[in-house]
């Protein structure tokens, strides 16, 4: 049986998408709780306008999206973590939402937790990539500091000048 999904079932297909699966679910199962209607012509139709709707819609925000990256990428957000003794891991992690509160209190970018593409929470020191997502098609890279502020914060080491050797010093090695 065709139907329509209004709603994303798990391995069956994502909202708005035309699928065959077996009369007994779709009677007993999607239909009973409104996550599919049968797929008529007259179904079929209106399908198309509200995807057509929605396409224009996300043509609109995707413009928006862009101006929002260029302003983005490469941003740095700094955060400070706790760390064991000469270990470099954080007492805690660093998730998505803490990501999100401080791009919006340091750079005043409002983006939601959802958007922020961390896999796993960051437990360690330095700098991380992460990515933003701000449309279907457009994405930001920012980079995540984690910092101590009680550790020692170690000086760069100077550059190491070579060694002046000549030509006779070459030969006689």
């Amino acid at each position: 049986m065709k139907v329509i999904l209004n709603q994303t079932v798990p391995k069956v297909g994502k909202e708005g998408q035309v699928v065959t699966v077996a009369g007994g679910y779709a009677r007993n199962y999607l239909f009973p709780r409104g996550m599919a209607i049968v797929a008529d012509k007259n179904q079929l139709a209106a399908l198309e306008r509200r995807q057509a709707r929605a396409a224009a819609k996300l043509a609109d925000t995707k413009a928006s999206a862009e101006a929002t990256q260029a302003k983005m990428n490469g941003a740095v957000v700094k955060l400070e973590g706790k760390v064991g003794k000469d270990s470099g891991k954080l007492f805690g992690a660093i998730t998505a939402q803490d990501v999100a509160d401080a791009l919006k209190a340091q750079h005043g970018f409002e983006i939601e937790k959802k958007q922020v593409g961390l896999l796993h929470p960051i437990k360690r020191l330095g700098d991380h990539e992460v990515m933003i997502d701000l449309h279907r098609d457009v994405d930001a890279r920012i980079t995540v500091h984690i910092f101590d502020p009680e550790a020692p914060v170690e000086a760069p080491a100077a550059p190491v000048a070579p060694e002046a050797t000549t030509d006779e010093e070459l030969v006689e090695a």
